[in-house]
């Protein structure tokens, strides 16, 4: 049975009122899904409803919501086949995510908001084009053409005075660390370590991620090099925290050990949740790929009282 028709079963079998959610993971980093694409009328109140942030927490906490690291709204799009806001779980906004694309391009597909195995998506600020592996040994999982990595100050935003912060040693609230700055769509500082497991994450990453150069704040990368092509992260989110997997981290990750000389420009990423494997294309482009999974779908019986 297709994932557009189990959800159509769905809402018939309910009260005939509420709104169909879908919980999607990739690699753990968890996200609840809403589908507004095809509605003419939008999200209950409209996106930019000034009770999305607070809703987002709501729904997030794992004790009395229906529990993940961020909401995904999926949008009708007038520059791609689907356009993706999402909230992290602080109710801050994102703008960019790689886990929260491949579930998309996935969803996207399985619901029928597009015909093929390819996927384009506008975020905010940026569009990505994602693939639906159909052969192979990575069949069902999802390669994303990411964009180009940037280091300009500017652009991640990170204090700094030259053109990039590239293994700068500086002293920061939590401590002296050296530390490349990158963004993906999203700001991202990558701190290279001889042992992942060892790292305070509890500690280390919101004081870095809230640290004062990092005007938007971060996200926080520690990352052990097992080798050219192998390296281990672990990440701190901004807005998150602490998750099993950060698609844009990772390619973040990738990107800071390829400028610095550590690896080549592709390796296989391994997070708490799982691999990803990322090339850095001579082009610029960077590429993601790994698996999205659809977990279940559910009915909210009232989405407007959880905005109020």
């Amino acid at each position: 049975m297709a994932a557009q028709e189990r959800d159509e079963q769905a809402v018939e079998s309910s009260t005939g009122s509420g709104t169909t959610f879908i919980k999607m993971h990739g690699l753990g980093n968890d996200f609840i899904l809403f589908d507004f694409a095809l509605a003419p009328a939008g999200p209950p109140g409209g996106e930019d409803a000034a009770g999305w942030p607070a809703a987002a927490k709501r729904l997030c906490d794992r004790h009395t919501g229906i529990g993940a690291d961020g909401v995904v709204l999926v949008l009708a799009s007038g520059s791609a086949d689907v356009r993706m806001r999402i909230l992290n779980s602080d109710g801050s906004e994102a703008g960019m995510c790689g886990n929260a694309s491949r579930c998309v391009a996935l969803y996207a597909r399985d619901a029928g908001l597009v015909h093929g195995t390819t996927v384009s998506i506008e975020a905010k600020g940026a569009h990505v084009r994602a693939e639906i592996i159909a052969r192979g040994d990575l069949a069902g999982q999802v390669r994303v053409d990411m964009g180009p990595p940037s280091f300009r100050p500017a652009d991640i935003p990170v204090a700094a005075g030259g053109p990039a912060v590239v293994g700068e040693r500086r002293a920061l609230a939590a401590g002296e660390f050296e530390i490349t700055c990158v963004s993906m769509g999203n700001p991202h500082c990558v701190i290279f370590v001889p042992d992942v497991s060892a790292v305070d994450l509890a500690r280390l990453g919101p004081a870095i991620e809230r640290d004062p150069i990092f005007p938007d704040r971060t996200n926080v990368e520690f990352v052990q090099v097992n080798g050219p092509g192998d390296l281990c992260v672990r990440v701190w989110e901004r807005g998150a925290g602490p998750t099993l997997a950060c698609g844009t981290g990772a390619c973040a990750s990738l990107v800071a050990a390829a400028e610095r000389g550590l690896t080549g420009r592709s390796a296989r990423l391994h997070l708490p949740g799982g691999t990803l494997f990322i090339e850095w294309h001579e082009g610029g482009h960077v590429f993601m790929t790994g698996p999205a999974t659809r977990v279940f779908t559910g009915i909210i019986d009232d989405l407007e009282e959880w905005l109020r």
